[in-house]
C-alpha cells in the first residue's frame, strides 16, 4: 500500500478525516485543492473564473502527479491525501491514483452535505447560487462515477474519530504506538520494506506455499523448523539463535516471521533475546494470526507446564496481512482461526460477530473484510493496555479455559478449536452466575457450530487435569483465575473465579 487517496462529493469532510488520520497513521496530510492554488498564486474561485474549469483540471492533473511522486516502500514517503469532489473525473488521474495507493470514497447523504457546505459561501464555484438544486444536479451527474468506486465510507450522524478509526478499518492501515512504534497493514506482501541481510523463519508447511515467493522477493535467507504447537520451545528457540548466528545477522539485521502463531512467537522471542533485540517483521500466513497472534508484540514458547509461560515484549517492526496468503489453508486450518474472530465479535464488535453468523461460505467469499474487522478489535485493546494491567485482559475470553484444553488433548485440538470450547464453556458459566442471559449463549454456540467448530469438553477429556492445567495458566493470580466472561454480543466482564470445578 502506498498513498492514501480521500475522495467524494463537497462536504464530505475529507481534509478534516484526512487530518485525523495522519495524526493517527503518523504519515503526512495534503489538501490537493491548497497545493493547486499555491502552485497559482490565487484560489480556486479565482482559477476558475479567470481561467475556465479546463485549466483548473489541467492544474489538478499536474499537481497530482507532483505530488505523488515515487514511493519506493509500504512506509517511504507515503502521504494521505484530500482530492477535490471531481479530480478523479479524467480517467488519466483516476488511473495514476490507483498506480499509486489505495482511494477511499467518502459518501454522506444531500442534507448532511447541504448543512456543511451552507457554512462555507463563495468557496465551491460549481455550487455558487442556488446550492440545494445545484449539489443535488451534481450528485446526479456524477452518480455513476462515484458508484464505480469499490472502497467506501459514509460518514453521516458520526463524531470525527468514529469516521477515522471506521476508515481505518476500510483501509486496513493501523500505527500503533502504545508499546514502540509500528505499522500493521492488510496489503500484499511485496510491498515489505527493503531490509538488511533479512532472514526468513518459517516451519515445513507454510514452507512448501510460500517461502520460495518471499526469498526471491526480498533475496533473503531462510531456516525452516518443524511445523506444530508441541515444537514450539526452547529446543527450536535455541536453533533460531544458532542459525541467526551462522547466517552472521547482527544488530542491524531484520527476521521476517512467516507462518502462523506458533512461528510468529517463536522467532519474535529469538529476535527480542538475539543481541539483546534485533528488528523482526511478521507476515501471519494464518486467519488465527493475522486478526490475533500477529499483533501486539507478545512473544514466546511454551513449557511442558502450560503455553507461553517463558516470553517477552517485543512488538515487530511491521505486520503485513496478505488476505491471498489464506487461501492454501485447509478448511480446519480456516475454520480454526474463526474462532478468534467470533471472540472479537463477542469483546466489543456486533456488527463482526454478525458477519460470523452467516457461515463459512460467506466468510470465505469476504476474507479481507473479516480480517479488517478483526483485527481492528485487537488493536484497539492493545494500544490501550498494552501491557495487560486491565482491559487487555478482556482478550482472554475463552482462552482460560482453552489453553488448558488444548494442553490436556497433547494438540490434538488446534488452537482455534480449543478456544471454541472455552468461549461456550465459559459462557455457559456466565448465565449460571447472572451475566449473560440464555439467548446470548445460544447465540454463541450457534455461531461457533455453524462455523464448524466444537463447542463441548470432549467427555473422555479427564476434568481434573484440565483444572490442574487452569491453575499453571499464566492468567492466575494468588487467590484466584481472572476470566473474561461474556455479558452481551460486544461486552465482556473480568470476573476472578475461585471454584474451577463450577466452571467446568
Amino acid at each position: 500500500m502506498k498513498h492514501i487517496f480521500l475522495y467524494g462529493p463537497p462536504g464530505t469532510g475529507k481534509s478534516t478525516l484526512g487530518k485525523l488520520l495522519a495524526r493517527s497513521l503518523k504519515l503526512a496530510f495534503i489538501d490537493l485543492d491548497r497545493v493547486i492554488e499555491t502552485n497559482a498564486g490565487m484560489s480556486i474561485p479565482q482559477i476558475m473564473e479567470q481561467q475556465g474549469e479546463t485549466a483548473f483540471r489541467d492544474m489538478e492533473t499536474a499537481a497530482l502527479k507532483e505530488l505523488v511522486g515515487h514511493a519506493s516502500s509500504v512506509t517511504d514517503s507515503h502521504k494521505i491525501i484530500a482530492l477535490g469532489g471531481g479530480a478523479l473525473l479524467r480517467n488519466e488521474n483516476r488511473d495514476y491514483a490507483e498506480a499509486n495507493g489505495k482511494i477511499l470514497l467518502l459518501m454522506a447523504e444531500l442534507p448532511t452535505l447541504l448543512n456543511r457546505i451552507q457554512h462555507e459561501p463563495g468557496k465551491r464555484p460549481l455550487l455558487a447560487g442556488d446550492l440545494k438544486n445545484k449539489l443535488a444536479a451534481l450528485l446526479e451527474k456524477r452518480k455513476e462515477h462515484y458508484n464505480s468506486f469499490t472502497l467506501k465510507h459514509h460518514v453521516d450522524n458520526k463524531p470525527s474519530e468514529q469516521n477515522a478509526r471506521e476508515a481505518q478499518i476500510k483501509l486496513g492501515r493501523h500505527h500503533l504506538s502504545a508499546m514502540g512504534e509500528y505499522d500493521i497493514i492488510v496489503g500484499q506482501v511485496f510491498n515489505l520494506p527493503s531490509l538488511q541481510n533479512p532472514i526468513i523463519v518459517t516451519d515445513e508447511n507454510v514452507a512448501k506455499h510460500h517461502l520460495e515467493k518471499i526469498q526471491t522477493l526480498f533475496n533473503a535467507k531462510s531456516v525452516i523448523v518443524p511445523a506444530g504447537e508441541e515444537h514450539k520451545n526452547l529446543e527450536t528457540v535455541s536453533r533460531l539463535w544458532k542459525a541467526f548466528l551462522e547466517n552472521g545477522l547482527d544488530r542491524k539485521s531484520a527476521v521476517i516471521a512467516l507462518g502462523g502463531g506458533v512461528i510468529g512467537d517463536m522467532t519474535g522471542f529469538a529476535a527480542s533475546t538475539y543481541m539483546r533485540g534485533i528488528d523482526w517483521i511478521g507476515v501471519p500466513t494464518t486467519l488465527l494470526s493475522m486478526v490475533d497472534a500477529s499483533l501486539g508484540g507478545k512473544t514466546g514458547f511454551d513449557l511442558p507446564e502450560g503455553k507461553n509461560l517463558i516470553g517477552s515484549f517485543h512488538p515487530p517492526k511491521l505486520v503485513i496481512a496478505d488476505p491471498s496468503l489464506l487461501l492454501t489453508l485447509t478448511d480446519r486450518e480456516l475454520r480454526s482461526g474463526m474462532a478468534e474472530v467470533v471472540k472479537h465479535g463477542i469483546i466489543s464488535d456486533p456488527d463482526l460477530f454478525a458477519m460470523c453468523q452467516q457461515g463459512m461460505d460467506w466468510v470465505k467469499s469476504n476474507l479481507e473484510e473479516v480480517v479488517k474487522r478483526a483485527m481492528a478489535v485487537k488493536i484497539k485493546v492493545i494500544e490501550e493496555d498494552p501491557y495487560e494491567k486491565g482491559d487487555r485482559a478482556k482478550l482472554n475470553l475463552g482462552h482460560t479455559i482453552g489453553h488448558a484444553v488444548e494442553l490436556v488433548s497433547k494438540f490434538e485440538l488446534r488452537h482455534g478449536e480449543a478456544i471454541a470450547i472455552g468461549t461456550a464453556a465459559e459462557a455457559r458459566y456466565a448465565a449460571r452466575v447472572g451475566l449473560a442471559s440464555q439467548s446470548t449463549v445460544e447465540a454463541i454456540e450457534s455461531t461457533l457450530s455453524a462455523l464448524g467448530l466444537p463447542i463441548q469438553i470432549p467427555a473422555e477429556m479427564p476434568r481434573g487435569k484440565i483444572i490442574q492445567a487452569m491453575r499453571v495458566d499464566k492468567k492466575k493470580n494468588a487467590k484466584s483465575i481472572r476470566f473474561a466472561l461474556p455479558v452481551e454480543i460486544g461486552r465482556v466482564e473480568l470476573v476472578n473465579v475461585d471454584d474451577l470445578e463450577e466452571v467446568l
